[in-house]
């Protein structure tokens, strides 16, 4: 059976296996005594198991299979579920993503997991777990690498040969402690058994092998028709070899038969729609979901699709700039029903591409038990409005930049159980994870219980750093020293370590969610906690801008940044630090003068001057253009690699009649 076909959903219906996997042990850790979770976590290993051997990746089935034994174990009331095994299983599901991750990206998903293997098997045998980081673990964990899986080629090798008086030995070898040549000694018994028949497979593989990654023991599958005891004998000729069993291979019918199913499983999944349970996206089984019918395209095929939809897009405001002009009723009614269709086309296009931000925020809950218990602190997770949906493109820029504001509200933010109790808070801190639309945004706020944000610390931080002069820091406002903290090197740690306390992190995250098209606004309490609000567009590709003209040159400003557009007179303008400035409705708001920042040729200056007032979050300016064109919907293109460093500018258009408008940057201007 070709296999490859059915790699790319090998992959997602592995990603999903291990998501439920990582799910339901945090769900073990609050309910131990829950069967029905242990239960479902099985099965996922189960069918991950399966798939893996199905597919030819060894690594995962032999790990997945060691996690099956001590899930077993627990099952069966064997086992207790300690915060100590759950580490070791998460570490084992670390080291499943790893090699999945590895397979996605054209590897063969091959890792070195012995020590966790010996963790596992320690486990499994009720001995004490040995360190993560001992040496001492590499021979430990090849003399505990248990059963060999074989795979359904060598399976099939095995059965063929047998059928012609071949048979087949799993030969375990042991050298002795002072051997000092191991890969030598490797070769010479490899040498005799490869005299008498032929090695198929070992544990580990020939390249472990000749590196000497690995302890005293190795284990050999060869075919062959000499005796057992005569195989024992010829190795044990080699010197510095000192012990080794031999044991016939018994090919397990059964496992067949459950290889043979997930290869119907896997076939079905290709060739039939996916039944999703609509309200529970968690799954239970492969191919065995009930509810709304789905299907999975390929991103790729996505893009290609938008791509196309943004040439009509192109095409379309073409169009409607040709009818204007003709003014041609037929043909006016002809390019309006096709505004009306491509409109409603471009927002099912767009709905496809959306994404729940449930798909990033599913990995937090682990970082955030991780993290806490590493800190010493007692740290509970809430995540609302997880359903809630982003464009593709966001969704993968967005994942650092939540890892950053979450380690930051850990580390600064939620106290340690005993500074809480003192000040009569619950020794465990709560950290509300919540997302949520509002307009053609989505906002993500990340909200703590914490001690808040000291004004008078960040302060004299900024003061002592240059950042600020302790003038203008005194008449700032709160706001405005909290956005400080977004400053690049900027830290208030008192200590650096692991976690924080070197000044990189909120910068970059300011950094990111602005190249976004969005922003990021900070409310803090002292002693009460602190929110982070993000700000981000729904999609990337298509936006709604106000066209201006200055000169001959035609420029696009997105209406998200746009508070409203003003005609101002000469004696209207103001002066204030040789930087003009009007009243708008009170505020002081700085004049930006578009046509000497991108320097456009000088026209004749007139008496009144069109302004379009701008904001990013509380800081508002006044962008002075010639005239305003009007809205239109146009399509984003970057400028590309070579234009990256712009000022201001943050992509280009191209407009109904051909020419090419440069899209502005108002979070730059205002900055």
């Amino acid at each position: 059976m070709e296999l490859n076909q059915y790699l790319e959903v090998f992959i997602e219906e592995s990603k999903e296996h291990l998501q439920n996997v990582n799910d339901q042990l945090l769900e073990l850790e609050k309910q131990p005594d829950n069967l029905t979770i242990v239960n479902e976590i099985f099965r996922s290993a189960h069918t991950l198991k399966g798939m893996s051997a199905t597919m030819g990746f060894e690594d995962l089935a032999n790990l997945t299979h060691k996690m099956e034994n001590v899930l077993d174990a627990i099952r069966n009331h064997k086992l207790q579920p300690s915060s100590q095994i759950l580490d070791v299983l998460f570490a084992s599901v670390d080291d499943l993503e790893a090699m999945v991750e590895s397979i996605s990206s054209g590897g063969d998903g091959k890792r070195d997991v012995s020590i966790v293997v010996a963790q596992l098997h320690a486990i499994e045998t009720g001995e004490s777990i040995p360190a993560a980081s001992a040496e001492s673990l590499e021979q430990e964990a090849v003399v505990q690498e248990g059963p060999m899986t074989y795979d359904p080629f060598e399976r099939t090798v095995m059965m063929q040969s047998m059928e012609q008086g071949f048979v087949p030995y799993e030969i375990v070898v042991r050298l002795s402690e002072a051997c000092l040549l191991k890969a030598a000694r490797v070769y010479m018994v490899f040498d005799v058994l490869e005299q008498v028949g032929e090695v198929i497979k070992s544990v580990p593989e020939t390249q472990k092998l000749e590196e000497e990654k690995f302890g005293h023991e190795f284990t050999v599958t060869v075919l062959t028709k000499v005796e057992k005891e005569e195989l024992k004998k010829r190795i044990l000729k080699v010197s510095e070899v000192e012990d080794v069993r031999v044991n016939i291979v018994q090919i397990e019918t059964e496992e067949l038969t459950f290889v043979e199913e997930v290869q119907e499983q896997l076939q079905a999944i290709e060739v039939e729609p996916q039944h999703e349970e609509a309200a529970n996206p968690k799954k239970t089984s492969v191919g065995k979901q009930q509810g709304q019918k789905t299907i999975r395209v390929n991103i790729e095929r996505l893009d290609s699709l938008m791509n196309l939809f943004e040439e009509l897009v192109i095409d379309r405001g073409r169009l409607e700039q040709i009818s204007k002009n003709l003014n041609n009723s037929e043909l006016n009614e002809t390019v309006e029903r096709m505004s009306r269709i491509s409109g409603d086309l471009q927002s099912i296009i767009l709905n496809m591409r959306m994404v729940p931000v449930e798909t990033v925020f599913n990995r937090f809950p682990r970082m955030v038990r991780q993290l806490a218990k590493d800190l010493g602190k007692k740290v509970n997770l809430e995540i609302v409005g997880a359903e809630t949906e982003l464009d593709r493109t966001v969704i993968d820029e967005i994942g650092d930049p939540l890892v950053h504001l979450l380690r930051n509200a850990i580390d600064h933010g939620v106290e340690m159980p005993d500074v809480r109790k003192e000040t009569g808070k619950r020794e465990e801190g709560t950290i509300r994870l919540k997302a949520y639309h509002s307009g053609n945004h989505v906002f993500i706020e990340i909200e703590d219980d914490g001690h808040g944000i000291d004004r008078e610390k960040v302060l004299n931080t900024a003061i002592r750093k240059g950042l600020v002069t302790a003038q203008a820091g005194a008449a700032m406002t709160n706001s405005q020293v909290y956005d400080l903290i977004l400053a690049s090197g900027f830290s208030t740690a008192d200590k650096i370590s692991d976690i924080s306390g070197r000044g990189v992190g909120l910068d970059v995250v300011k950094n990111t969610i602005e190249s976004l098209g969005g922003s990021i606004t900070i409310e803090s309490t002292l002693g009460k906690g602190s929110v982070f609000s993000i700000q981000l567009p729904l999609t990337l590709s298509i936006i709604s801008v106000l066209l201006v003209e200055m000169g001959t040159e035609k420029y696009a400003i997105p209406l998200s940044s746009i508070i409203e557009t003003a005609i101002v007179k000469n004696d209207q303008i103001l002066y204030a630090h040789n930087q003009k400035v009007i009243d708008f409705r009170g505020k002081i708001v700085p004049l930006i003068d578009l046509k000497r920042i991108f320097e456009v040729p000088n026209v004749e200056e007139d008496e009144l001057h069109s302004v379009v007032i701008v904001r990013k979050g509380d800081k508002m300016a006044g962008l002075m253009v010639d005239s305003f064109i009007g809205q239109q919907e146009v399509v984003l293109k970057s400028l590309g690699d070579y234009l990256s460093t712009v000022f201001a500018i943050s992509g280009a258009t191209i407009l109904g009649d051909g020419q090419v408008a440069l899209i502005i940057d108002c979070n730059a201007l205002i900055k």
